[in-house]
C-alpha cells in the first residue's frame, strides 16, 4: 500500500482530481481479521528495520488507513489499538511504535486529511479573492469555501469516506472534539470569516460567529452521509448526491449569513 498522494480537487474554478491511491476499503463486519503481508513467524509485522525505510512506510500508510476505517465506523471508544493492528496485518507494538497512544493515533488519522482539505479550501476562497475584488458575493465565496471536500469525498475515494464521517464524529464529540476542531481547522475558518467581513463589513464578530457554527454542524452531518435524509424525504432526497447537497449548502450558507449578520 502506499501514501496518499492525490493532488487536492479544486472549487469550481478548477478541476478536481479523481482518484486516490491505496486507500483502504471501508470494513464490512465487526469481526475484522487480515494477516495481509505479514512478514513473521507469528504472522505479522514486527519492528522495522532501518534498511526497509519503503516498507516502513506502507506499513504505516496500513496502520494509518486502517484506523480510520474502524474510527469512521465505530468512533474512537468503540475501537481498540489491537483492532487497528489487526485490521492492518501488523503486531500491537507496531502501532505504538509509529503512534504512541491510541489519541496519538486519531491524531495522525485526522491531520493527515485535515491538511488536504483545509489547504484546498484556503487555496480556493484566496484565489476567489484575488480574482473578484470588490465584486465577491456570498455566494461565490461559499462556492470556493464548501465545494472542495464534497469534491474529495466524491471522487476522492473511500479514504476521503471515511475521513468525512470522521470529522462528522469530531466536530459533535463533547469530549475532545472541540479542541480537535480548533487545532486543524480554526486557520481556514478564520480565512474564511475575514472574507465574509469584507462583503459584509457591518457584521458583527459575534454573529459572523454564531453564522458559521450553524454552517459547520450541518456541512459536517451532510458530509457524514447518514442517510437520514434519505429516509426522512422518503427517497426523494439522497445523502449521497454530494454535487446536489452543495449547491443546496451554498445556497443556504449565503442566505443564512444574511440573516444573521445584516442589521435591521
Amino acid at each position: 500500500m502506499t501514501a496518499d498522494t492525490t493532488k487536492a480537487p479544486k472549487a469550481d474554478i478548477s478541476a478536481p482530481a479523481t482518484t486516490e491511491t491505496a486507500e483502504a476499503g471501508r470494513p464490512t463486519a465487526p469481526t475484522r481479521p487480515r494477516n495481509a503481508g505479514a512478514t513473521s513467524e507469528t504472522g505479522r509485522r514486527g519492528r522495522p528495520k532501518k534498511t526497509a525505510k519503503a516498507s516502513a512506510s506502507d506499513t504505516r500508510e496500513a496502520i494509518l488507513n486502517s484506523a480510520e476505517g474502524l474510527f469512521a465506523q465505530h468512533g474512537f471508544y468503540g475501537v481498540t489499538i489491537r483492532e487497528v493492528a489487526r485490521e492492518a496485518g501488523v503486531d500491537t507494538a507496531l502501532v505504538h511504535y509509529y503512534f504512541g497512544s491510541k489519541k496519538d493515533l486519531f491524531d495522525a488519522v485526522f491531520n493527515r486529511r485535515a491538511e488536504v482539505w483545509n489547504n484546498d479550501r484556503v487555496a480556493a476562497i484566496d484565489r476567489y479573492a484575488e480574482a473578484q475584488g470588490d465584486a465577491m458575493t456570498l455566494e461565490g465565496l461559499f462556492e470556493a469555501f464548501l465545494r472542495p471536500p464534497f469534491q474529495w469525498s466524491l471522487k476522492g475515494g473511500p479514504g476521503w469516506k471515511h475521513y468525512a464521517a470522521l470529522v462528522a464524529q469530531t466536530n459533535a464529540n463533547p469530549a475532545f472534539g472541540g479542541e480537535t476542531m480548533a487545532r486543524y481547522f480554526d486557520p481556514a475558518i478564520r480565512r474564511l470569516l475575514e472574507l465574509v467581513k469584507r462583503i459584509m463589513p457591518q457584521a458583527s464578530e459575534a454573529d459572523l460567529y454564531w453564522a458559521y457554527h450553524n454552517l459547520s454542524g450541518a456541512l459536517t452531518l451532510t458530509l457524514g452521509e447518514t442517510g437520514r435524509l434519505d429516509r426522512l424525504s422518503g427517497g426523494l432526497c439522497l445523502s449521497g448526491d454530494l454535487d446536489a447537497a452543495c449547491d443546496h449548502m451554498v445556497k443556504f450558507a449565503a442566505a443564512g449569513f444574511r440573516a444573521v449578520c445584516q442589521k435591521g
